[in-house]
């Protein structure tokens, strides 16, 4: 059935949003970056569970982050082990305030699953000194396809800095959720731009 056009409701109790996927088939140039010396990409293998949510939940909290809060310790612990899937922590003064996660599961691909920062470094230069690190370490491997998607619950600038980093848009989709804030797996204050219905 084709979609309709105009507004659609969404249920009490759900959130909805606008998923966008952007791909770059060629490495992009590396934009200029702040460097600030207490800042280190650190190697993650084999994250605890406990670990890895935290620092999910200092990231994605305030953007509904809840793709992985929805698995089971185990089916988390098997994505995060998997030998093709690289962690790395962004950290600072000892400690995590970062995540890149690159996912080379799919031959010829990389997906950055996810790239993000803590509120006490959104605005201060990390996301691009995240992503410059990110195309490094995506590129250094035989891949064909470098791609990632963001959403209209991420921040703001999300998608153009994406676009600035030399990625293309080439799908969009319609997300329609159960509001993580109701289901208890975020604080129910979280992302308070976003209101409860």
């Amino acid at each position: 059935m084709e979609p309709t056009d105009g507004c659609l409701d969404v249920p009490a109790g759900k959130i909805a949003s606008v998923v966008t996927s952007l791909q770059a088939l060629d490495p992009p140039a590396q934009r200029l970056e702040f460097v600030e010396p207490s800042w280190s990409l650190r190697r993650v293998t084999r994250p605890a569970v406990d670990w890895y949510r935290d620092l999910f939940h200092r990231i994605g909290d305030d953007w509904l982050w809840f793709s992985r809060l929805q698995l089971s310790d185990a089916a988390l612990q098997s994505i995060v082990h998997d030998p093709l899937v690289d962690l790395h922590a962004l950290e600072v003064a000892g400690r995590d305030e970062g995540l890149l996660e690159l996912d080379f599961r799919v031959e010829g691909d990389c997906e950055v699953a996810f790239l993000g920062l803590t509120p006490r470094l959104v605005g201060r230069g990390a996301g691009r000194w995240l992503m410059n690190r990110a195309l490094e370490l995506a590129w250094s491997r035989p891949i064909n396809r470098l791609w990632l998607h963001t959403c209209t619950l991420d921040h703001p600038d999300a998608l153009a800095f994406y676009i600035r980093s030399g990625f293309v848009p080439y799908r969009r989709q319609v997300e329609l959720a159960d509001d993580p804030r109701l289901t208890g797996q975020v604080p129910r204050n979280a992302a308070p731009q976003i209101p409860l219905i």
